[in-house]
């Protein structure tokens, strides 16, 4: 090598020496940037804020809401069949302190319950008409029903007859307890008051012909003169007629006087009927 080739030879390889002193990098290889989740899993620090790993999950904004549930389906009550009375809530209160004729509902509103409930009353002491609608009559005995007091017979533990002139009504107790009714009777008109006092059953017979009246009396059963218990030969809710002094009975209670009583049973009758 000559001295000239030596020397451009040493000025190259200065030159280069120089360039990888002022630019580092250029001279080494390029690496990869650093994988800021990998560093921090590496060393158990929290993830970047930006660095987050995707979810499998959906975000809540992705989430269809839950379907609304079906309303319920409401059932209004069916209105009652029958009228509303000018006597609702008076019929409702004695219905509920007799029993025994359905719910009813004290509030002086007709409901189906109520209807069927008047209904059923007003066919056990032939009311007329059966409609359910509290009117007057409905009232009338269904407050006497209520207002006739065991207490006022004053029957002993025997079975007894009770006959209420006042409210017009009778009933039969035993051992002191009222084992039937009360019920609606019909008793003597003014000038045919039905006698009052302590009396007994005498002159059972099925169907007694009254000369004096010129009609057939079933299941008479004689009490005090020509007065007796009998099955009403007319409409028991007339009051405009009366009786001629006997106690006038719905046929099933006439029945059932008739099939309990006997001879010798105990009458006991007191009160005294209104315009007597």
């Amino acid at each position: 090598m000559s001295l000239g080739e030596g020397l451009v030879r040493r000025i190259v390889v200065s030159v280069l020496a120089i360039a990888c002193l002022v630019g580092t990098a250029a001279c080494e290889p390029k690496s990869a940037a650093p994988d800021p989740v990998a560093q921090a899993q590496a060393s158990d620090l929290p993830l970047p804020a930006d660095s987050a790993q995707p979810s499998a999950e959906p975000s809540p904004s992705q989430v269809p809401p839950p379907p609304s549930p079906s309303p319920k389906p409401t059932t209004s009550p069916k209105p009652a069949t029958c009228q509303q009375g000018e006597h609702q809530q008076a019929v409702e209160q004695a219905l509920a302190k007799l029993g025994g004729y359905g719910k009813v509902t004290v509030d002086g509103k007709q409901s189906q319950a109520d209807c069927d409930a008047i209904k059923k009353f007003q066919k056990r002491f032939d009311l007329r008409p059966v409609d359910g609608k509290a009117g007057p009559m409905t009232r009338n005995v269904a407050e006497r029903l209520v207002a006739s007091k065991a207490s006022a017979c004053g029957a002993g533990s025997g079975l007894t007859a009770c006959v209420d002139l006042t409210h017009q009504t009778v009933w039969l107790m035993s051992g002191g307890k009222i084992v039937y009714g009360p019920t609606v009777t019909r008793t003597g008109m003014n000038g045919y008051a039905t006698d009052t006092g302590s009396f007994a059953i005498h002159d059972r017979q099925l169907k007694n012909w009254s000369e004096e009246w010129d009609v057939w009396l079933p299941y008479w059963q004689r009490v005090v003169g020509g007065s007796g218990f009998h099955q009403t030969t007319t409409w028991i809710h007339n009051g405009a007629i009366g009786s001629h002094g006997c106690i006038n009975l719905l046929p099933v209670d006439a029945v059932k006087f008739w099939n309990t009583l006997k001879n010798g049973t105990a009458v006991k009758i007191f009160g005294r009927r209104p315009g007597t």
